[in-house]
């Protein structure tokens, strides 16, 4: 019950900070924005709500944490209608309805998983496929098309996902900062921010969240299942499998929101 709770805490989290992030940048642009107290704000609970996350990848399934997660797109929605003066559409509250239902039916299913234990040549894969999102970044920032940079900021919060499952949580401070998935994920999470930025430069909002919200929890999902043995209890595989996809749908309906495009301005 608590990685569950720091589950849904990370995910309110994460969308407490776009908001904030939203109403500071209205009130300054560039890099004037960081100086904005909201905007710092913002930042710091982007900080805390990670947090919450490592603690919900080390004991659940990535399939459900992911979900969770990407759903903090309806809590956007939510919020920024008496925060940032808009409007929603029908489908916006079909979806977040349909978001919700597919959280609750998650949240029946949830259990703890037993310690992770990667295969052989783990660690050695995630840092190559840092490598390879990190060159992909650099030769298609200046001129890379939109649904590019989306593809490589899922990818990169999906490393983030299976890095943090995979990483060792027991040891020292110092031995837990200092094994190499913790570079793992930093770097992932660097390149997942930086290519969305970039994605939202070039691109529309609903593009690139539409695009997260897919792959953030497909890649990490089947990564969990063959990878790490993630399961849930056999009765529960189909109404799991429907919850997903039934609030992974409403994530996508929600990423073309006025809401949304609101938040990510």
């Amino acid at each position: 019950m608590p990685a569950l709770l720091a589950a849904f805490g990370a995910s309110a989290g994460y969308a407490v900070a776009t908001i904030l992030q939203a109403l500071g940048t209205r009130r300054s642009t560039g890099l004037r924005a960081l100086a904005q107290p909201l905007v710092l704000l913002g930042l710091a609970l982007d900080g805390a709500s990670f947090l919450l996350s490592l603690v919900a990848y080390a004991r659940l399934p990535l399939f459900l944490v992911q979900t969770v997660i990407a759903a903090s797109v309806a809590f956007v929605v939510v919020l920024a209608v008496p925060l940032l003066k808009v409007s929603l559409r029908r489908r916006d509250v079909v979806a977040v309805v349909a978001v919700v239902a597919g959280l609750v039916g998650l949240a029946l299913i949830g259990s703890d998983q037993p310690p992770a234990t990667p295969p052989p040549g783990f660690t050695a894969a995630m840092l190559a496929g840092l490598a390879v999102l990190a060159v992909a970044l650099g030769l298609g920032y200046r001129s890379g098309p939109a649904w590019l940079f989306g593809t490589i900021s899922a990818l990169g919060y999906a490393g983030v996902a299976i890095a943090a499952r995979g990483a060792r949580t027991s040891g020292s401070w110092s031995e837990l900062v200092a094994q190499p998935l913790t570079i793992a994920v930093v770097g992932f999470g660097v390149i997942a921010f930086t290519a969305y930025v970039r994605a939202l430069d070039v691109g529309p909002v609903a593009l690139a969240a539409s695009l997260v919200a897919v792959i953030e929890v497909a890649v990490p999902g089947v990564a969990g299942l063959f990878l790490f043995g993630d399961s849930v209890p056999a009765d529960a595989s189909l109404p799991g499998a429907l919850a997903v996809l039934v609030a992974l749908a409403g994530c996508v309906v929600l990423g073309s929101s006025p809401a949304t495009a609101a938040a990510g301005d």
